[in-house]
């Protein structure tokens, strides 16, 4: 019955229920897990070709006004140093990134107030036309929480192109219980308002969560596929020892790559990336992301010392690496795997395909 269902799944996969996700997602035998592991490389193939694409990630701020249960940036952790990097800082390391060639950076940071509408307007325009000066066309990804419509609407005419904001959990109680001052609806909110408004969206889900079951995850993959996202990321729950959940366990690994490979067969041409805390907690998770069903990585271009003090979780890896290193490393590996580094934007492939078609 298994082997039947992933043939399905690889062959319509944007059909599968919830319940033949969450059947997916339960699978334990080996032979079962390489038949997946294969109907997911197989779609990537498929759906977005050889290339893996470099976001260059760029933390220019771990201040946050939230207290979510299982983040190290939580406003209650008082052993934090706390920074915000200046404009200056943040041109300087999109430079690099335009030297090296990758054609995105991601600006994340804690839900920070200081950054307002008009100070982040500011910063978006000095990047645009940084790039432009420097003849490189660079893409902007914002990953900074929750921002009313009028300020996603600011920061796109601005030149932001994505928006990243993580559902977390598509479990409404469970979603409330880690969130204290937000709730599920709000994210969904913003995530259609961004769709709205043009930009490239992105969500996604930790994997791990106290509480959560197989039946979540399966949601997860679910509400992905009814927002209609560009990009799906996926990483194990780490657990910090300056939160609520210090004594919880980590995520599972094998679930990771199960939810990355499912949400592939399920959400086809999506951007999948494989996120730092899955090769935290594995030596060679990249290789294994990007073999069932990944295509994105997002190497850091957080500049010392602040890159150690951006603690979602501790031990993150890679933490002492210049940027440089990175990138180099990064191409080794996706050779190591048979697979090239993409050039450009990496602009998502249902906008590609639209402009193709007009």
């Amino acid at each position: 019955m298994s082997s039947t269902l992933i043939e399905r799944a690889e062959n319509a996969g944007g059909e599968l229920s919830v319940a033949e996700i969450a059947e997916l997602l339960a699978l334990a035998a080996d032979s079962e897990l390489e038949l997946l592991w294969q109907a997911a490389d197989t779609v990537r193939r498929r759906e977005v070709g050889e290339e893996i694409w470099l976001r260059g990630l760029l933390e220019f701020s771990n201040v946050c006004r939230c207290n979510c249960l299982y983040c190290g940036l939580r406003r209650d952790n008082k052993e934090l140093p706390r920074y915000r990097l200046t404009e200056e800082q943040i041109l300087a390391a999109v430079a690099r990134l335009g030297r090296l060639g990758i054609g995105t950076v991601v600006l994340q940071s804690g839900e920070d107030p200081f950054f307002t509408e008009e100070r982040l307007v500011r910063l978006l325009q000095a990047i645009k036309k940084e790039s432009k000066e420097h003849s490189f066309d660079m893409a902007i990804t914002l990953s900074i929480g929750y921002r009313p419509k009028s300020e996603l609407s600011a920061f796109k005419q601005a030149g932001a192109d994505r928006f990243l904001i993580r559902h977390e959990t598509a479990n409404e109680t469970l979603y409330g219980a880690f969130h204290p001052e937000s709730a599920l609806a709000d994210r969904v909110r913003q995530l259609n308002d961004l769709r709205e408004l043009g930009y490239e969206v992105g969500s996604g889900c930790l994997v791990g969560l106290p509480g959560q079951t197989v039946a979540d995850l399966a949601a997860d993959i679910a509400l992905a596929r009814e927002l209609d996202v560009d990009m799906f990321g996926v990483g194990p729950f780490v657990p910090h020892p300056a939160t609520p959940l210090a004594a919880a366990l980590p995520g599972s690994t094998l679930m990771t790559y199960k939810m990355i490979a499912v949400a592939r067969l399920v959400l086809r041409d999506v951007h999948i990336p494989v996120t730092t805390a899955l090769s935290t907690l594995e030596e060679d998770g990249r290789e294994k992301g990007w073999m069932r069903g990944a295509n994105i990585v997002m190497p850091n271009a957080t500049p010392a010392p602040y890159r150690a003090q951006y603690e979602l979780y501790k031990n993150k890896r890679c933490i002492d690496d210049t940027l440089e290193h990175c990138r180099g490393c990064l191409g080794r590996r996706i050779g190591s795997v048979g697979r090239v580094i993409g050039q450009g934007r990496g602009t998502a492939l249902r906008l590609l395909r639209k402009g193709a078609q007009a």
